[in-house]
């Protein structure tokens, strides 16, 4: 109840901070697709490179967000206090399950369809476009869907650099050890998580092959 009421006391500063926490979020999941979705797509094109390449996005996943935000704080130009640096840590973050799940929807297409689509005389960018990336978008956009609900949460800890968002509420609740801020903070955050995962798990559904061949079907 006391956290019902500050907020209700203070809902300007609630909105400000989850707005924030929102443009945290859609900058970086939206930076690392255009990013991650190609990379996922050379990797089934140059499978050598899956090694370096993931192996990179498994070590990020590995490092605490804490420690990571420092490593990149002193970097010229990409880091610095604020939302700059807290960005590019959560576009490191994002980036593994959305290559990783472009190149597992891209693998799991059925060669006996992609030796079909050859037969017709397509090309491999035909193949890649037309079909191939058409039947993984449910792979694809589960990646995004992991991605986007790791980056809500490790958006809270970016307030420790300056970059805002419902991480502010949080650190402020522990310095002061206080309850109702703490809640102020994680329980918003909490609910644009699963929010995050409910709407973007739906879209999901509807674009994998098993959801489109039943609409056709009907």
């Amino acid at each position: 109840m006391d956290t019902i009421r500050f907020v209700l006391s203070f809902p300007e500063g609630l909105w400000t901070l989850t707005l924030e926490h929102l443009f945290l979020v859609g900058i970086s999941i939206g930076v690392a697709f255009l990013v991650g979705f190609p990379l996922g797509l050379l990797l089934t094109r140059r499978p050598g490179w899956k090694r370096l390449i993931l192996g990179f996005a498994n070590v990020v996943q590995t490092v605490p967000s804490l420690a990571l935000f420092g490593f990149l704080i002193p970097l010229p130009f990409i880091g610095g206090i604020g939302a700059r640096t807290a960005i590019l840590a959560l576009i490191l973050y994002s980036l593994l399950p959305i290559v990783q799940n472009t190149v597992a929807g891209i693998s799991s297409v059925d060669p006996a369809v992609r030796q079909a689509a050859v037969g017709m005389g397509m090309t491999d960018g035909q193949i890649l476009l037309q079909v191939e990336i058409p039947l993984a978008l449910g792979t694809i956009f589960a990646g995004v869907r992991i991605a986007t609900v790791i980056a809500v949460g490790v958006a809270t800890i970016a307030a420790a650099i300056g970059a805002g968002g419902l991480g502010t509420y949080i650190f402020r609740g522990v310095a002061m050890i206080d309850n109702r801020l703490i809640l102020a903070g994680a329980i918003p955050a909490a609910l644009m998580a699963v929010l995050a995962d409910v709407g973007l798990g739906w879209a999901e559904r509807r674009l994998s092959p098993a959801y489109r061949s039943q609409k056709v079907a009907a």
